[in-house]
């Protein structure tokens, strides 16, 4: 490994120019190579020069779920981009049994090593991430500065790069590194959510970070989930993909996502199974007059909508595999409807007079008239609309938005086509 000082010194001469652009930051190169400079100058800053003399420069990207909203939690598939926008950070072994990381907008976190299990106090804060990671791939003692241009709340996962961020440091200092596939490091992370966090997530966020570029994944098997890429180059498509961040709370959202999981858990324990993956659509549809009497409508529904969404992930990637991105359009409009009507997540269903999700929605299917498609992105009910915009009607689209939703909450995206990694420098 380099030292701290040689990764700065690399940055700034240009020499690491190459080696930067796997990351395809939506700033472009300058501005990659400038916040990649600002870690390594803001760790020799806050933790001098490190007498393990072994740095290291890493990043993971946020994410956009394309299909399969709701699916990964019943062991269905997805369809997920890694985005050009990152959680990265420079580290360097610093020859004591801790780990301190520093992050930009929220200090230092501090774990001794080796890390215990889940700590109570921790619970829902950064600590906990990092103290769950480090358990399962030991590191030895390092330090780290990040920051991060993924915006929290914006749906498109600034846990899960920091997350995966973590993950690569620790297992590049355990001497595992190359040892450990994309989708491992992804479990070690959706595990340390689950379990030291406290958030009962699905995998589609942190392996969507760890594998890059557009994947369709299969979580039928949860400890050996199986991913495909897909080769459809977004950018020569016509269409602008963005997300409209339309500035709900998302803190006390966690009792309506809970309850996706348990109404469509109880709808699987009806055929004596853990999930709805492991139920026949058909049992399912002959079962439903016994399904509202036991479950209520609302289960009935989000099971509906379990059973096309997981079909249609397949019909999405095949559409994009063949080139046809007017079927997969039509795809990811049938995914809003099905969120809309059948799952229910555009807004919480203890306020009905708040509901600007469902309104963003709305108003970019007036915007884009036929044309482009609109979806919930992600959990829901606060968050975030996923639309494809004509690249002539992006210009109004974006200004419309704002206008309601306010400045900077239409963000357009680009599919980084590499995961989660150290950066050879």
């Amino acid at each position: 490994m380099p030292s701290l000082g040689e990764i700065a010194a690399a940055l700034s001469s240009g020499e690491a120019d190459a080696a930067l652009g796997a990351l395809r930051g939506e700033g472009g190169a300058e501005r990659t190579r400038s916040r990649a400079l600002r870690a390594a100058e803001g760790c020799l800053g806050v933790f001098g020069r490190s007498p393990g003399d072994g740095a290291l420069l890493a990043s993971a990207p946020g994410r956009a779920e394309l299909g399969g909203n709701h699916t990964d939690h019943q062991r269905g598939r997805v369809l997920c981009a890694a985005v050009g926008l990152d959680a990265l950070g420079c580290a360097a072994r610093n020859g004591l049994d801790r780990v301190r990381v520093y992050s930009e907008g929220f200090g230092l976190t501090e774990l001794a090593l080796p890390a215990a299990g889940p700590d109570e106090k921790e619970r829902g804060g950064s600590a906990a991430l990092i103290r769950g990671i480090a358990s399962a791939l030991r590191p030895e003692g390092f330090d780290a500065y990040v920051l991060s241009d993924v915006p929290p709340g914006s749906g498109l996962s600034s846990s899960a790069a920091f997350e995966l961020l973590i993950a690569v440091m620790c297992a590049a200092f355990s001497g595992d590194g190359d040892a450990l596939g994309a989708l491992r490091l992804a479990s070690v992370c959706q595990r340390a959510e689950n379990e030291y966090f406290g958030k009962p997530c699905g995998l589609l966020d942190q392996a969507a970070s760890a594998l890059g570029g557009v994947q369709e994944i299969d979580f039928a098997d949860p400890a050996r989930p199986s991913a495909s890429g897909v080769g459809f180059d977004f950018g020569r498509c016509g269409h602008r993909m963005c997300v409209v961040n339309c500035g709900a709370p998302h803190g006390d959202l966690t009792a309506d996502y809970v309850a996706i999981t348990a109404e469509c858990r109880a709808v699987a324990g009806h055929f004596g199974a853990e999930v709805l993956r492991e139920v026949d659509s058909r049992d399912f549809l002959a079962e439903i007059p016994a399904l509202r009497r036991a479950l209520g409508d609302r289960a009935v529904l989000r099971a509906m909508h379990f059973f096309a969404e997981n079909e249609r992930v397949v019909r999405e990637a095949t559409a994009l595999r063949r080139g046809d991105f007017g079927e997969f359009l039509r795809c990811v409009d049938e995914s809003g409807r099905s969120s809309a009507e059948l799952l229910q997540n555009l807004w919480p269903g203890r306020d009905a007079g708040e509901q600007p999700l469902m309104l963003a929605v709305a108003l970019a299917r007036d915007i884009l008239a036929g044309s482009g498609a609109c979806r919930v992105h992600g959990g829901g009910f606060g968050g975030t609309a996923l639309a494809f915009v004509p690249e002539g009607l992006y210009g109004e689209f974006s200004a419309r938005m704002e206008a309601v939703f306010g400045p900077g909450s239409c963000r357009a995206l680009s599919v980084r086509p590499s995961g989660a990694a150290v950066i050879d420098i």
